[in-house]
């Protein structure tokens, strides 16, 4: 596969100019209840729709994850996380499966964020998974959760394709688990425990997400999200998003921005670094991204754009982040 230039992508562009710290501002972050789904389809989609072309994110309650599998999800992440490094470097981070280590230098920062992390494709984990000797159980509880995130993301993807135009079913299709092509992902993030200081690490620089769709899971406590809006992106005004219990935090991804010819905004977010002086500890979350199979086209309704495949377009970002490796 040929590797783009540094930056050859205008979404890249834009995250390079985001690496200061801004000013905080209060913003609505909508909550959408999903509960009765098939019933009230036509209404949440309209939700949804004015949710994200406004800011790009929004939160949803009424899912239908239990409380006690989320809880679980993270208790797993927890347990991997505090395997010895060793136990760990033993399923090296490979095109988007496998664990890092502040491996991902966002072109914001031009610094490595300070966390680790450990990533699921399907498709891809042989060899990656801890075995059951390690972690109990640990395989068969997460590919539950994955395919549990899926199934959220796929309600919500039939709602945009009915704004787009598109059949109901087009994202469903498009990011089929059963197939080889299948490269959505199921992110374990471990935030380390920090003290601010000037021109310090970062937690996560300013990014957009490289998916369509990207479902994120706090725990009470272990705040540090925040958003900017697009049309304030040259002033920096971030606005904090307080974990919520049960509450999914969702955000348009860059693909889908690019299917929607722009109609959709995949706008910046950021782990925000405490101020000079003030520790905070680690911090856990869980990100699902709906990312379209890699023989999947992507092309919008109106062509505003060329088409690329979705293994192409994720080779560029992904690349973009882990110093040229895919």
């Amino acid at each position: 596969m040929e590797k783009t230039t540094a930056y050859a992508m205008h979404e890249l562009t834009k995250e390079s100019r985001m690496g200061a710290r801004g000013s905080e501002a209060a913003r609505e972050v909508r909550i959408i209840d999903l509960s009765d789904f098939d019933q009230r389809k036509h209404e949440i989609a309209d939700q949804l729709w004015q949710a994200a072309t406004d800011i790009g994110f929004f939160q949803v309650t009424g899912h239908g994850i239990p409380l006690d599998d989320i809880n679980a999800a993270f208790a797993n992440a927890e347990r991997f996380f505090a395997l010895p490094e060793s136990d760990k470097a033993r399923h090296p981070l490979s095109r988007n499966a496998g664990w890092e280590y502040r491996a991902q230098i966002r072109p914001s920062t031009g610094k490595p964020d300070h966390k680790e992390s450990y990533q699921i494709t399907l498709p891809r984990m042989n060899g990656l998974w801890p075995d059951d000797n390690t972690l109990p159980g640990f395989c068969a509880e997460v590919m539950k959760f994955e395919r549990q995130c899926w199934a959220v993301g796929m309600q919500l993807l039939s709602c945009f394709a009915l704004k787009l135009g598109f059949p109901e079913d087009f994202f469903t299709r498009a990011h089929e688990p059963s197939r080889e092509t299948y490269q959505s992902t199921l992110r374990m993030l471990h935030y380390f425990a920090i003290t601010g200081e000037v021109d310090g690490p970062w937690r996560a620089g300013a990014h957009t997400d490289f998916d369509c769709l990207t479902l994120l899971f706090q725990r009470d406590g272990q705040g540090g999200l925040q958003v900017c809006p697009g049309k304030e992106m040259e002033d920096q005004v971030w606005t904090p998003i307080t974990p919520l219990e049960g509450v999914i935090t969702c955000n348009i991804g860059d693909m889908l921005m690019r299917w929607s010819d722009d109609k959709l905004p995949s706008n910046f977010h950021r782990v925000a670094n405490p101020l000079p002086g003030v520790s905070v500890p680690a911090r856990y979350s869980l990100a699902f991204f709906c990312q379209a199979n890699e023989d999947v086209i992507i092309e919008g309704p109106e062509k505003k754009y060329p088409p690329i495949s979705a293994q192409d377009y994720l080779a560029q970002r992904i690349s973009a982040n882990f110093s040229g490796k895919y």
